[in-house]
């Protein structure tokens, strides 16, 4: 594999994992619910850990990663339900790995191959969790100590992720 085609290959996947990562920061400011904004706060996180290697994949290859913006999402009603949202990052996620594990093949270098390959099987886990807070589960990252639940929250989460 070329050099010019192993850095296609990864500002492609780059490209669209950001587009994913910035979709999931934009649907989490929609869910208040606290354990499914948790689980999102977790796959932003781990995709945030992800875009790291890729960019400096990329950067070693001499490129310069994209920048996406987060994407505008429509307001919901305060009655209206997240689930849509869930579900659909659920059939992103399964897409993504659906269009690329078959593209590893083509990955000659093997940290680079394996780099991807674990990233798409991190995406895979994140499918599930994204299907276990569509279906209902509270406990799509585990159960929490003493069986505390989410009454104690207020039904509510904050509105911005980091607090400085």
């Amino acid at each position: 594999m070329k050099p010019t085609d192993l850095l296609g290959i990864l500002r492609d996947f780059h490209r669209e994992k950001l587009t994913l990562r910035q979709r999931h920061v934009a649907v989490a400011k929609q869910v208040s619910h606290y354990n499914a904004n948790n689980t999102y706060q977790y796959v932003i996180n781990r995709e945030d850990v992800h875009l790291t290697w890729l960019e400096a994949a990329l950067t070693e290859l001499g490129d310069t990663p994209a920048t996406i913006a987060e994407p505008v999402l429509p307001a919901r009603g305060r009655k209206e339900s997240f689930v849509p949202l869930v579900q659909q990052d659920a059939r992103d996620a399964a897409a993504l790995v659906a269009t690329w594990r078959p593209r590893l093949a083509e990955v000659s270098h093997d940290r680079h191959r394996t780099m991807l390959n674990v990233i798409l099987g991190e995406t895979l886990e994140q499918k599930r969790f994204f299907d276990q807070v569509a279906a209902g589960q509270e406990d799509a990252l585990g159960r929490r100590s003493n069986g505390a639940g989410s009454p104690g929250t207020g039904d509510g989460v904050l509105g911005v992720r980091w607090i400085e």
